[in-house]
């Protein structure tokens, strides 16, 4: 086999793996969006909180960049969510002209009782349907599957 021929091999082997990784990863989120649903609240307000909950409090144009949406879709997104009482404005110290992002006790409740209904959900089928060697083969991928997302 020429070196061309190899890696022809290798980039198909790669090409492979992204699809194969693409196929899991939307397989994943579409089932942990249907178990992490709370209330009624849309994917983008779930999105909102769980960036609010992760990353601190924020400004709406800086979680809009981290989401890469428009600052006027994540104000609609955050109007909803202070309307609910989940999150809260207030002056930013340094910048009058500016709000800081929060979320309120009851937005720090809602967030945290979809993601243990997540984990939870998550541990049982990993007791149920993995070995230890599966589950410790998932535990190592996380942190590359991490460094992938943010590279994307």
């Amino acid at each position: 086999m020429s070196s061309a021929e190899s890696r022809t091999g290798e980039v198909q082997d790669v090409r492979e793996t992204a699809n194969r990784l693409r196929i899991a990863i939307s397989a994943f989120t579409r089932r942990f969006q249907e178990v992490a649903r709370i209330g009624d609240l849309s994917n983008p307000q779930l999105t909102a909180l769980s960036r609010l909950d992760r990353l601190g409090p924020m400004t709406t144009s800086a979680l809009a960049r981290r989401e890469r949406i428009t600052p006027q879709a994540m104000g609609a997104t955050i109007a909803s969510l202070e309307a609910l009482g989940l999150v809260e404005r207030n002056p930013d110290a340094t910048d009058g002209r500016r709000s800081i992002l929060s979320l309120t006790a009851e937005g720090r409740t809602a967030i945290q009782s979809g993601r243990n209904a997540v984990d939870d959900k998550v541990t049982a089928a990993l007791k149920d349907s993995f070995t230890d060697k599966d589950i410790e083969t998932l535990s190592a991928a996380a942190p590359l599957i991490e460094r992938l997302a943010g590279l994307l």
